[in-house]
């Protein structure tokens, strides 16, 4: 239950940077989700708090002691992989414990620690099985069983889920959950699901290509993305994030005008942006046949089926959008009015990619 931190952190394979200067700290007994796209660096600094990987340059410190040269097998870690990395000769009570008798563990602790996660985890009637003979699921439980006895300061998740379907993911989220709050490790998971980041994570840190894109609570990095990416990568579908023009006021989209609130003036003045982009949640939009107050007009392109709701995507002179509606009754070429709320509304720096703000003070106009 230690803290860590990166301070300008550094990772590079020859003249590859795949971590650029990572300032992040980690609060002891939290559960952080680093998320994004592959190939954005998540895995490695994974890597680097387990020692498995070296840092180019920066320093890290675990429990406040600087950690860049301490082996791996001693910072006090517990790790799950991608693939489990069972032991295929050894059956479950096994693989769970050989590592707690290299280290030594009085058989008594051992034998109550087993105990207490086999029950947890609902595995106590396959602990004689070998791996081949379970689900992907058990073998998934069985990597979090041989993690959680261990009882280290930190827990560090690659990608535990991916190998699973949609029904054991939900339920293997919730026995992750109920690890972390029995032994309230420092966890840090790995994943590019957003689903399993919004509901595992207590904050989560998004990365792309390298860098830290924002830090913050589920609810924040979704309702105040501070740049593009963020707005785009969290949600689904995605937020919709589109040219505009700003006159008077208004928000110029496609040719058509929808009022702003005034306090938009100030912070776009502030901002210094020359050129803005519109954005808006697909359900953060009321639909209808007939013109609303505060609308611009479109064309239906056609409707997807998300089973409790529908994505209509709508065409607006060459720029289309996305929008969730409750019922079906959208045909294909037909007229359709789209006001978003203003409450609702963000406005980004086209250049910086930044958010200009998205103010409380926003109010239906």
């Amino acid at each position: 239950m230690k803290e860590i931190q990166f301070e300008n952190v550094c990772k590079s394979y020859g003249k590859t940077e795949v971590v650029k200067d990572l300032s992040l700290t980690i609060k002891k007994g939290e559960r952080l989700v680093l998320l994004g796209p592959s190939g954005c660096g998540k895995s490695t600094t994974l890597r680097m708090i387990a020692g498995l990987e070296d840092i180019t340059s920066g320093t890290l410190y675990m429990g406040g002691q600087k950690a860049n040269d301490i082996p791996s097998g001693e910072r006090n870690v517990a790790m799950v992989f991608q693939n489990y990395a069972l032991y295929p000769h050894m059956n479950v009570l096994n693989n769970i414990t050989y590592g707690l008798k290299v280290q030594k563990v009085p058989p008594e602790e051992i034998n109550r620690r087993t105990d207490a996660v086999l029950e947890m985890l609902q595995l106590k009637e396959y602990k004689d099985r070998l791996p081949k003979d379970l689900s992907g699921g058990q073998r998934q439980r069985v990597a979090l069983a041989r993690a959680a006895v261990k009882q280290g300061d930190y827990f560090l998740l690659d990608e535990p889920l991916s190998n699973l379907d949609a029904q054991l993911r939900v339920t293997a989220r919730k026995e992750l959950v109920k690890i972390h709050e029995t032994y309230k490790q420092t966890l840090v998971y790995v994943t590019h699901d957003q689903v399993e980041a919004m509901t595992v994570g207590d904050r989560i840190a998004l990365m792309y290509k390298g860098r830290l894109q924002m830090v913050d609570t589920p609810e924040n990095v979704y309702h105040r993305p501070v740049n593009i990416f963020t707005a785009k990568f969290i949600g689904s579908p995605p937020m919709n994030v589109i040219d505009m023009a700003y006159h008077n006021q208004h928000a110029v989209i496609a040719n058509q005008e929808i009022p702003l609130h005034p306090e938009w003036n100030r912070l776009i003045k502030k901002s210094g942006a020359q050129s803005l982009a519109f954005g808006i949640r697909p359900e953060h939009m009321t639909l209808s046949k007939k013109p609303l107050p505060h609308c611009i007009k479109g064309h239906v392109k056609y409707v997807e089926n998300h089973g409790n709701r529908y994505g209509v995507f709508i065409d607006m002179e060459g720029t289309e959008i996305i929008a969730m509606s409750e019922t079906k009754h959208w045909t294909s070429g037909e007229t359709v009015y789209i006001e978003p709320k203003a409450d609702k509304i963000h406005l980004f720096n086209k250049q910086t990619t930044q958010s200009i703000g998205c103010p409380s003070s926003i109010v239906e106009v």
